[in-house]
């Protein structure tokens, strides 16, 4: 989970000054140097860090903070207003041009970074969105990187360009953008060399192609597990090409956060995307808001709720809904349903954007991702050693079936039977909720994971 240990750090000390009913400015101070180890620790910048601090105890030690009725509460919200103003005050999309006149995005980045994988997961929003992008290969080192490139053109179908690895980057653009012309491509994505490390070479090729093709944007990816590294990069890409923002890969990973948090303060440009995972749809719009909520413990609802509105089909909807209202719910719908959760993230990612879920807010009570995502995979394997009769038809499950059941999926019948319980349980309950929305005017109420209306 992204943030985690800065996460668990922040929310013991604000659990801390929550249990107080009154506070000192010596109380606030105090909390404030443990925030600043937790950061430090995190690996955000000492100037970050350092401008961070001297800003919430500026205002956390006034007057209407430390007389008001929870000043603890009035200390964690000025927090989580400085830490979305550290990662930018609003959020930042894309501007495209209108027509049919393409807008060139220029992706850079050191190699391993993530940038070719990013590369094609914008062109795949874009094209979500309706537009009609084109990947272009001008790594002319690695002819790994162009077929890597391509292969993920294929998975989020759009056209891919390339023209080998023996003419100069600029003239593989000029090429491409003869080529989006004549396709009537509006966007088009040059995916360029990284290296190991920052060199002269490599920087010179970018600012080739920068002078001579109207880029219209220059993104630079960045590992966000590098931390203050990560920091530096952008820094020396910025100074050299005027990046027009960043995008932030493998958040999803032990991120520790030096990076999302120090980058827009050091380089004055936004995060404007972030990868969540290895799937080519895991690419998040960055709300600086949401993420300091996240890291707070406050959980993202918005986030959830974008996702389950990205899985959410009305005609299937509709379909469900009807076999929830008649109890006809069955083993083929729980599956999809898991799937779904699956396309959102994963109980993980959920989790992370449920409020009060942080370790410093509510006892779990045993709640774990993994051994929820473990459960989750004992009842797909159960369920798929099941027949296509019985998986449409539940009621079918006699003790021999269920014994079949148990060696097929190797589990203990106990499993099975706990599994089915739990089903029908379910069932019953999702019944009751659709009764609940019976009377509410229609398609006002979804409920989560496609549970209809």
């Amino acid at each position: 989970m992204a943030f985690e240990g800065l996460s668990e750090k922040l929310q013991n000390v604000f659990k801390n000054l929550r249990g107080k009913g009154r506070l000192s400015e010596a109380d606030v101070k105090e909390a404030m140097k443990q925030v600043k180890m937790a950061l430090l620790e995190a690996d955000v910048s000492f100037k970050v860090v350092k401008s961070f601090i001297n800003s919430v105890t500026e205002r956390a030690v006034g007057q209407d903070v430390l007389n008001s009725l929870t000043p603890g509460q009035m200390v964690i919200k000025i927090v989580n207003e400085e830490l979305t103003r550290l990662m930018g005050d609003e959020t930042v999309e894309i501007e495209l041009k209108s027509g049919n006149e393409p807008t060139v995005i220029m992706m850079c980045g050191l190699q391993g970074a993530g940038k070719t994988t990013m590369a094609a997961k914008l062109a795949g929003r874009f094209k979500s969105k309706g537009r009609k992008p084109l990947l272009v290969a001008c790594d002319i080192y690695r002819p790994a990187a162009i077929e890597q490139l391509r292969i993920n053109a294929e998975k989020v179908g759009v056209d891919f360009f390339q023209m080998g690895t023996s003419h100069a980057p600029v003239d593989i653009v000029k090429a491409a953008l003869n080529h989006a012309r004549s396709e009537n491509e509006n966007v088009v994505i040059i995916d360029t060399a990284g290296r190991l490390h920052i060199d002269e070479d490599m920087m010179q090729e970018l600012i080739t192609i920068k002078n001579e093709i109207n880029v219209d944007h220059t993104l630079l990816t960045v590992d966000s597990m590098t931390g203050q590294d990560a920091v530096n990069v952008a820094e020396a890409f910025n100074s050299k090409l005027e990046i027009t923002g960043v995008i932030l890969t493998k958040l999803d990973g032990d991120t520790r956060g030096g990076a999302a948090l120090s980058i827009k303060f050091v380089t004055g440009k936004p995060i404007l995307y972030a990868g969540t995972g290895e799937k080519m749809t895991d690419i998040e719009q960055f709300y600086p808001d949401r993420m300091a909520s996240r890291i707070l413990g406050m959980g993202d609802i918005l986030t959830l709720i974008d996702k389950a509105e990205a899985q959410y089909n009305e005609e299937k909807s509709k379909e469900l809904e009807k076999k929830i209202r008649k109890a006809e719910f069955d083993f083929n719908d729980y599956l999809e349903q898991i799937e779904n959760m699956r396309n959102m993230g994963g109980l993980s990612q959920i989790m992370d954007m449920l409020p009060g879920m942080g370790m410093g807010n509510v006892d779990l009570k045993g709640m774990d991702a993994e051994e929820g995502e473990k459960g989750l995979k004992m009842v797909e394997s159960i369920i798929h050693s099941m027949t296509a009769k019985e998986r449409a038809n539940p009621d079918l499950l006699n003790p021999s079936r269920k014994n079949r059941i148990a060696k097929g999926s190797g589990v203990d019948i106990a499993d099975v039977n706990r599994m089915v319980k739990q089903f029908y349980e379910s069932r019953k309950l999702m019944k009751q909720m659709s009764g609940m929305f019976s009377g509410k005017k229609k398609g006002k109420f979804k409920l989560p994971f496609g549970f209809g209306g």
